[in-house]
């Protein structure tokens, strides 16, 4: 498939802001799923940019603008080609206990995915969830669908009920957040039962909204989030709990990181005497080739 997206995000401050600095990881990687034929960020006003790459391998963009202003914006704007992932059947077969003594051995290699985070704490209702679904004998496979289903079965999604201040133990609680709340859970529990997990930003299709089942996808107008897990083979394999499916052709990875603080598509900092508002707009369109 071959999308074309654009990604607008709008900063307007109240009573002008007198500087900004933010830093954008916007720059999709070429994968064994996608392959990005043209990208470009749009800074307005425009403003010089310098680059580096994050401990996660995230390119960024780090620009400032240090003279009063009332607006900021950024538009991402890229095309890709997606195709199919080929999940490793040999390797999700495979036990969650066989799995961990594999991940014994490149410990150094990933363990910051098997570490907890301020967004990603480990134990707590995540260990009742690891000896329901991931118990030492249970394949790979078996486990990780059993988790991504049991949260989408569990969880409500419901646009705008939580922020990223919101801690995960109040999700847990309520049972209700958006797509970066059920990706934290996922990651929440895949850690506790000591396998190795990243956050993913990205997008997926908006046009049309639908799976190949006909079921609408959830998420889809603004960026959204899901999980890649580790397997055996050092291959990692992407699941999306918002949607319970393993991600398809219809997601394209932008940034990847522990939680959702490290993969923030954009994120800074602003003086000023007033407040900020910031909408964020996703469109992902299908094309012709």
């Amino acid at each position: 498939m071959r999308f074309e997206i654009t990604h607008s995000t709008d900063y307007r401050y109240q009573g002008s802001a007198i500087e900004a600095y933010l830093e954008a990881r916007l720059t999709p990687p070429d994968t064994a799923t996608q392959r990005i034929l043209s990208h470009h960020i749009e800074i307005v006003p425009e403003l010089p940019t310098s680059f580096y790459t994050d401990t996660f391998g995230n390119p960024v963009a780090f620009f400032s603008y240090t003279l009063r202003h009332d607006r900021l914006a950024i538009v991402n704007r890229l095309v890709v080609e997606t195709q199919p992932p080929h999940l490793p059947a040999e390797a999700l077969e495979i036990t969650v206990a066989e799995a961990r003594q594999l991940f014994s051995s490149v410990l150094l290699d990933y363990f910051d995915y098997l570490q907890p985070t301020a967004n990603v704490p480990v134990g707590a209702q995540a260990a009742a969830w690891v000896r329901q679904y991931l118990q030492p004998g249970v394949s790979l496979r078996a486990g990780l669908e059993a988790v991504n289903t049991a949260i989408h079965r569990e969880f409500e999604y419901r646009p705008g009920s939580t922020d990223h201040s919101t801690p995960l133990p109040q999700v847990w609680k309520e049972r209700h957040g958006v797509c970066q709340d059920f990706a934290h859970i996922l990651l929440s529990v895949l850690r506790t039962a000591g396998l190795p997990c990243r956050y993913v930003c990205g997008y997926i299709e908006t046009d049309p909204p639908r799976t190949r089942s006909g079921r609408r996808l959830v998420g889809a107008v603004a960026t959204h989030a899901w999980v890649e897990a580790l397997v055996p083979g050092l291959q990692w394999v992407a699941l999306d709990p918002t949607n319970n499916q393993w991600c398809a052709e219809q997601h394209v990875a932008v940034s990847f990181g522990r939680d959702s603080r490290d993969a923030a598509p954009v994120r800074g900092t602003f003086k000023g005497a007033g407040s900020q508002e910031m909408k964020v707009k996703v469109n992902m369109r299908r094309t012709r080739a």
